[in-house]
This record gives structure tokens, sequence and C-alpha cells, in this order.
């Protein structure tokens, strides 16, 4: 099996911390293990929300990335790669492991993730139902064409190319939620959805929830020693 190479046009790129490269990867000697980061740090660059984790399943439930990951094996043995690859990541530090209700989620070793997971062990912080982002690696187009054409108009050469220049700098499941406010609104315009995207953007896609949240939340997030939990 081999690459086709990276596609004409824009394409979208996530942030890598430098030490990345200059400090984790010389030390990284298992293939299994320098996956499970990769994808991790991708995963959560495209999710949105103040705070960021992954669970078991999210790995295990990612098709491709278990097809890649674990190249010939039965899926008995691709789970226990799963397991020593995520395991290798935590004992190296690139992961923090905290267990939630018996279940084990991860945060990526930077600030937020140490007071995250503090503020879980002291019990002042819990993730809340419904917080997740649906991300899968994909090697089809995403549907947000057809997106457009269905909810707000026809599809010309002009806004195809805008809606790929959105794709290139929004995750595609703000473009589809931003769609979808706009039909809520009847404001059926692409202008309307890039506004949205630009505010999520400038401002954080949750700001609004995080405004309407009671006092004490907002003492509790927002001020003091978790406040750097904040996006």
């Amino acid at each position: 099996m081999t690459f086709d190479g990276f596609p004409d046009g824009k394409v979208k790129f996530i942030r890598m911390p430098e030490p990345f490269f200059s400090e984790l990867l010389p030390q990284i000697d298992y293939l299994g293990e320098l996956k499970v980061t990769i994808y991790a740090l991708w995963r959560l660059e495209h999710m949105g929300g103040a705070f960021r984790y992954l669970r078991d399943s999210d790995f295990s439930g990612d098709e491709k990335f278990m097809l890649g990951l674990a190249i010939g094996m039965t899926p008995e043995e691709a789970e226990s790669t799963l397991r020593e690859s995520l395991q290798r990541a935590v004992q190296r530090g690139t992961l923090l492991e905290v267990n939630l209700d018996e279940q084990p989620i991860y945060f990526i070793n930077t600030p937020k993730g140490r007071a995250a997971v503090e503020a879980i062990q002291r019990g002042e912080w819990n993730p809340k139902d419904g917080e997740d982002v649906a991300v899968a690696l994909r090697s089809r187009p995403s549907n947000i064409f057809d997106l457009y054409e269905q909810n707000i108009g026809p599809l010309t050469p002009m806004i195809a190319e805008t809606l790929r220049d959105a794709e290139a700098t929004y995750p595609t499941a703000w473009i589809v939620e931003a769609i979808q406010i706009a039909v809520e609104k009847n404001a059926r315009n692409w202008r309307y959805v890039e506004a949205i995207l630009s505010r999520w953007q400038k401002e954080g896609r949750y700001e609004q929830e995080d405004r309407q949240s009671s006092e004490e939340d907002r003492r509790r997030y927002v001020e003091g020693k978790y406040a750097d939990l904040i996006e």
C-alpha cells in the first residue's frame, strides 16, 4: 500500500508542540506509542469545548486508526496493542491518565491537562455528558457540500471553493453545527454561517454557554487556581 501524496488546494493543518520533535520524538522507540501520541494530538486539536480529553473508546472506536495501528492483527491482538501503546505513552509522561467511573480518560501533559487531572482527583470537576465532539479519520470528503445544497442553496464553483477554504480553517463539526444554527434562525446564507464560525474562532465555541453557567461554576472554573482549564 502506497501514499498518493497530499491533494491539491488547501488542506487542514494541525498545531504540533515544538517539544514533540525536539524532545519527545527521539525518545519514542515503540511504533504503537508514536501512533497513539500523534493521533491524540490530532484528535484533541479537532475537538471543541473548554476541556479536551480522550477515552479508550475514542481510539478503539476509530476503525481506520485501529487498522493502521494493528496491521494484520486479530481484533484481540489489536486491543492488546492499543492498551500497551497507551500505557507506554502514560509511563513516558506524554499522556495523563485518570480514572473516572472506573474508566480511564486521557489528557495531554500540558498545564491545562495537569490542572484538569488535579481538579478531577479533588472532586472539583467532572466531565459532563454531551461535551464530546465526534471525530474520526476520514478517507472520503465530508458532507458539508451536500448539507449546504440541502439547506442553503445551489453549489456554485465559487461557493464550493469557499466551503473548501472553510474546511481548511475550521473543524468540520463546527461548520455542520453553524449551518444547522443558520437553518434554525431562518438565515439561510453563507455570510451568516461564516459569521458564526468567525465568532467561535475568536471567542470560543462554548463561550455563550460559559456565560450562562451559575456564579458558583464561574468562581470554580474561571477564577482561582483552575482558571487555566478554560480555553
